[in-house]
């Protein structure tokens, strides 16, 4: 069904508003209310969400209604991103076969959209064996958010900018693009591409371009003219929400903010650079522990042979080889009075981040009053 001819929208803004872009909330309430008040946003400005709202998060169906409301006021855009296209299975050539696999996918994750309207119905998604049921009860007692998922471009265009979930092919016609053109490119920023407008996109969280630095802020290429805002909400244990700030849609003196909920503290020491670090990352995670240990275990990346000690907690499983969550080595550098976002707090120091960057910090930190930002 990606391949439906895509559905795109003309974005009018009036002279002067600022336009705030955020993406891939994933069903995360807290950190969309979060990044909204951190970013100020009112009635004044213009909101575009760029794709991939629902899933992987708690609180899809809450979060849909939200946008819905939202949408309502005017000033609120929102585009369809791939974990956003539920109302295809209600289009005529939606294959039977696909049945299965949403019921398999919603067992597999045990959260998003469905998982939610089933919980709702007071039905156990995990005792089903048939979705088809399920998909008939939902048709008929959600019609306003098939219309609504139904209704979404996937794509906005102005005269300088596109927003689309996850790409778009140069040189190409913004409407002769298929859905997954605009909302199932990956890795975009490691392809060739550059446009004549500015494109801005999600879907790929941007720590996934770092090889041994991870940094969740978004990355604005000039030359080519491609923005990626995804820090990696919900997915990472230390990712952030990112909304990208235009002044006004024709300008490109862009700003952004990104908001976590983790704790804040000033260093008391400082730290220098560490020396050689490695990323391990979704979809390369796979590991060999080497030394399982109650707080550190010593694990060896598979594919890079690389060496490094993980948290217990992060390894998926008690097998020998495993995968596991995103972990880093990286030693931050620090100065004494920066102020770190402490992600976790261990018995070798702490894994926080600065700026943006997630790393190491082995010194000394004077806690920030829980309601400090």
């Amino acid at each position: 069904m990606a391949e439906l001819p895509a559905r795109i929208q003309r974005l009018t803004v009036p002279h002067g508003r600022r336009i705030l872009v955020t993406s891939d909330i994933h069903g995360n309430i807290p950190y969309f209310e979060g990044a909204l008040k951190l970013a100020g946003f009112s009635d004044r400005d213009e909101l575009i969400i760029n794709g991939d709202f629902l899933e992987k998060g708690s609180e899809s169906l809450r979060l849909c209604r939200m946008l819905m409301e939202l949408q309502k006021q005017g000033n609120v855009h929102i585009i369809c991103g791939n974990c956003d296209d539920w109302a295809e299975m209600y289009l005529p050539a939606f294959p039977d076969y696909a049945h299965d696999y949403i019921l398999r996918y919603i067992k597999f994750k045990r959260c998003g959209l469905l998982w939610d309207m089933y919980l709702e119905q007071g039905m156990d998604p995990l005792e089903q064996t048939d979705f088809r049921p399920a998909k008939k009860l939902f048709q008929e007692k959600y019609p306003e958010i098939w219309d609504f998922l139904g209704s979404l471009p996937h794509a906005l265009e102005t005269d300088r900018f596109v927003f689309a979930h996850a790409g778009m092919a140069p040189g190409k016609p913004l409407r002769d693009h298929s859905a997954s053109e605009l909302d199932r490119v990956n890795a975009l920023l490691q392809t060739d591409r550059r446009f004549d407008r500015w494109l801005v996109v999600g879907h790929w969280p941007v720590m996934l371009y770092g090889e041994n630095i991870v940094c969740a802020n978004p990355i604005i290429e000039r030359e080519r003219k491609i923005i990626s805002i995804d820090g990696g909400c919900t997915l990472k244990d230390d990712g952030q929400l990112n909304v990208l700030i235009l002044p006004e849609l024709d300008s490109e003196d862009f700003s952004f903010v990104g908001y976590d909920p983790f704790p804040t503290g000033t260093a008391l020491d400082d730290q220098a650079e560490g020396g050689r670090s490695y990323y391990i990352r979704w979809g390369d995670s796979e590991v060999q522990v080497l030394d399982r240990g109650p707080e550190f275990s010593h694990c060896r990346h598979v594919r890079t042979g690389y060496e490094m000690d993980i948290l217990t907690k992060y390894l998926f499983a008690d097998s020998e080889v495993t995968g596991c969550n995103d972990s880093t080595d990286y030693v931050l550098p620090v100065h004494a009075g920066d102020t770190l976002r402490i992600v976790e707090e261990t018995g070798r120091g702490y894994l926080a981040k600065r700026n943006g960057v997630s790393g190491w910090y082995r010194g000394r930190i004077r806690r920030d009053p829980p309601d400090a930002t």
